[in-house]
């Protein structure tokens, strides 16, 4: 069976660029994935939740309590970094979930949606090699979506609101440099704690063919993640929930500074990627793609 035979004609623009295996194939996915035009509405999505929360601050009249809204809203009048911390608290629950949902439910179930899976794994690539590079893409995208909103979070919060030294949650103060850089150690944080997320997505994708119920399915599983860490009935599960830490940055805005939150949450993400990844693996390796 020739290539020509396995592969439609509505999935043949981008098989040049699709030979070869290894870092080629690596190259080629994240070409890929960030020539979508929806990858970029996604970012340009989320570049916006922190434009929209500043101007709403900007334009509002009335003045916030301490603890009133979400986490460091109050402070976002007094110190314009502040914009990117609040952005963050308010992107994780849903607006992140959704983005990687899309992109790892879309990871093999894409392919298999348009046909080019075939076409793929009788390229030198291996399997096990394509389920790596499917997953190195959608990881790079948790990556370049935080810092998508750190740095649209940055820019606003410098252009509407007076920037200076920041009062840290312990009450000490440090310079803009420094708190640039815990606003990029937070952006890690975040990044890591979507990695769980994102080999679930993986996993599902590799149960069917059909991209839109993949990505539906793993937006759900965040959801009810969500939901079950907030069941007091369910105490004991809490710390293994992918979601668990999502929010435990604020230990990073402390001085000295906390990594406690950092190290747990990624002890439990990468538990997520070894179980998830065995899982993908084995569904992977004994999935039919000419059925």
């Amino acid at each position: 069976m020739s290539s020509s035979d396995v592969l439609p004609a509505a999935g043949r623009s981008d098989i040049p660029a699709r030979r070869g295996g290894g870092w080629d194939l690596l190259g080629s996915e994240i070409s890929v994935l960030f020539r979508r035009r929806r990858t970029w509405a996604m970012l340009v999505a989320v570049a916006l939740i922190p434009v929209l929360l500043a101007v709403a601050v900007r334009l509002s009249s009335s003045t916030l309590n301490p603890g009133e809204g979400p986490p460091f809203l109050d402070r976002v009048t007094q110190n314009g970094l502040f914009v990117g911390f609040t952005a963050m608290v308010v992107a994780i629950p849903l607006f992140l979930p959704l983005t990687i949902g899309v992109v790892a439910g879309d990871t093999i179930a894409g392919e298999a949606g348009l046909g080019t899976l075939r076409y793929l794994l009788v390229a030198p690539a291996g399997r096990v090699r394509l389920l790596l590079v499917k997953y190195a893409g959608a990881a790079l995208f948790c990556l370049v979506a935080t810092l998508t909103l750190t740095v649209s979070g940055a820019l606003i919060g410098a252009a509407l609101f007076p920037v200076g030294p920041v009062t840290l949650l312990s009450g000490d103060t440090i310079s803009v440099t420094e708190s640039l850089l815990r606003s990029l150690l937070v952006a890690a944080y975040v990044t890591v704690s979507l990695l769980g997320l994102s080999m679930i997505g993986l996993f599902i994708s590799t149960l069917t063919d059909v991209p839109v119920g993949a990505m539906a399915a793993t937006i759900v599983v965040s959801v009810v993640a969500q939901i079950l860490d907030v069941i007091p009935q369910l105490s004991w599960l809490h710390p293994w929930l992918f979601s668990h830490y999502w929010l435990g940055f604020a230990d990073l805005l402390r001085q000295p500074l906390d990594l406690s939150s950092f190290g747990q949450n990624a002890i439990v993400q990468v538990c997520y990627l070894a179980v998830f990844g065995a899982l993908a693996y084995s569904r992977f390796v004994t999935k039919d793609i000419l059925s």
